[in-house]
């Protein structure tokens, strides 16, 4: 029992050992050209910046550079069961480049990539190497061993000495099965410690990409923040829908109820006056059940559940006293939280663009990219006045609190004299 355990430890070990060698030299020949293209490309196009160059290609290297180090955090999770949190901060689509450029400089995550890449190009590739050399080398000793010292000590090698296999100088059949031994010890050690050494690999790789103490707070700080305004206007929402119901439907409800009491009385006395209030009370629980159909539009709209996003915001739109182009490019539906949020998002943007920009055209653009992250992207353009701001009590500052609440951001680009363009993203996967 005893035996076919150890037998069973050893497989595994040299599977293991194998697999080792092989994700290490995967590691060293896809990984250090982007690493090395990565970083010089990242040099060059910041030290552009002050010229105005940079301002336009940092944002598409540093997407470039951000994307190779996601794809190397999940590398590092699923072959060496390290997690790696991402801790970018959003990047904003606005249409100013020096803006999108400022906030990529603010963003520590950006040096810490540089910094990444200059450690994946050296001791990283150095750690990555080690499995593979640990394990292939050994097989140039068995090969010498076997009547390659003969090929590698004639001709042009012979004149100049024997050939080094490691420590070894091999010259002869002797010193061949020498240097054989020296690959038997190097495959022993090999065994032992070439998944260890690959791990050495994804442990540097967490310690310089993993973000630090400060970013983790800020993090928590703005998912704290982010937490009490949903907390907030989920308040504020239940108080409207109760204000609605107490001023609207209900009031309506009493009253019809009032009027079939004295239906009641009057069904006999004087049946013309009983159909009047009939009439009347039909006519009021109409306007109850309309009412009570837009309380429940406002609050989750059918169509939204049924259709999804985009067949919503074309609804929406078909409801604008303003032209409204819709151009809907998803493959799936988000989240229905997501969905929500994005979609009262739209419609307030919209209504906002309908009540104070004065223009006669609306375009709405939605869209879903997975470069640098699944991302929902919304645009909502105007050709009115422009002068468009977030601020204190503005919509456009409600718009960015509910964003908020799911890592979303809000750009707003509104020069006077327009056209004004707000672009909303929110992080998040389609079904």
């Amino acid at each position: 029992m005893n035996t076919n355990t150890k037998s069973g430890d050893g497989s595994s070990k040299a599977r293991g050992m194998v697999l080792a060698a092989g994700r290490g030299l995967v590691l060293v020949v896809v990984s250090l050209p982007p690493a090395i293209l990565g970083f010089c490309l990242s040099i060059v196009s910041m030290a552009l910046i002050p010229i105005g160059v940079g301002v336009f290609t940092t944002p598409y290297v540093v997407k470039g550079v951000r994307a190779f180090a996601d794809r190397r955090r999940a590398l590092t999770e699923q072959w060496g069961g390290v997690r790696i949190p991402s801790a970018y901060r959003p990047l904003p689509e606005s249409a100013n480049p020096w803006t999108r450029t400022y906030a990529l400089l603010r963003d520590p995550a950006t040096w810490r990539d540089l910094r990444w890449l200059q450690v994946d190009m050296t001791a990283g590739f150095v750690t990555a190497l080690l499995p593979a050399v640990l394990v292939l080398y050994p097989l140039e000793g068995f090969a010498l061993a076997a009547g390659l010292w003969r090929t590698m000590t004639a001709g042009p090698y012979g004149e100049y000495g024997p050939y080094w296999y490691g420590f070894v100088p091999v010259s002869g059949q002797a010193s061949a099965l020498a240097a054989a031994a020296l690959g038997a010890v190097l495959l022993i050690v090999a065994h032992r410690y070439a998944v260890s050494a690959l791990q050495v690999h994804f442990d540097l790789t967490r310690a310089v990409l993993s973000p630090g103490q400060g970013e983790l707070a800020e993090r928590v700080r703005v998912l704290t923040e982010t937490r009490r305004d949903a907390v907030d206007t989920s308040a504020a929402e239940l108080r409207r829908i109760e204000r609605d119901l107490h001023d609207g439907a209900q009031a309506r409800l009493v009253a019809m109820g009032m009027d079939l009491g004295t239906i009641e009385v009057l069904v006999e006395k004087d049946p013309e006056q009983a159909k009047r209030l009939l009439a009347q009370a039909r006519q009021s629980s109409a306007e109850a059940l309309t009412e009570l159909r837009e309380l429940v539009r406002g609050i989750h709209p059918p169509v939204l559940a049924e259709r999804g996003l985009g067949d919503a915001v074309r609804a929406l739109a078909l409801r604008l006293p303003v032209a409204t182009e819709v151009t809907v490019e998803l493959p799936g539906r988000a989240d229905a939280p997501v969905e929500s949020a994005a979609y009262f998002a739209v419609s307030e943007v919209l209504t906002n663009a309908v009540k104070h920009s004065g223009a006669d055209r609306i375009w709405v653009d939605l869209h879903h990219a997975d470069e640098g992250g699944a991302m929902l992207r919304i645009s909502v353009t105007d050709n009115g006045r422009g002068g468009a701001a977030i601020g204190a009590g503005s919509g456009l500052a409600g718009v960015e609190r509910r964003l908020g609440t799911f890592d979303g951001v809000l750009a707003v680009s509104s020069p006077a004299g327009g056209p004004t363009m707000v672009t909303m993203e929110i992080p998040c996967a389609l079904s």
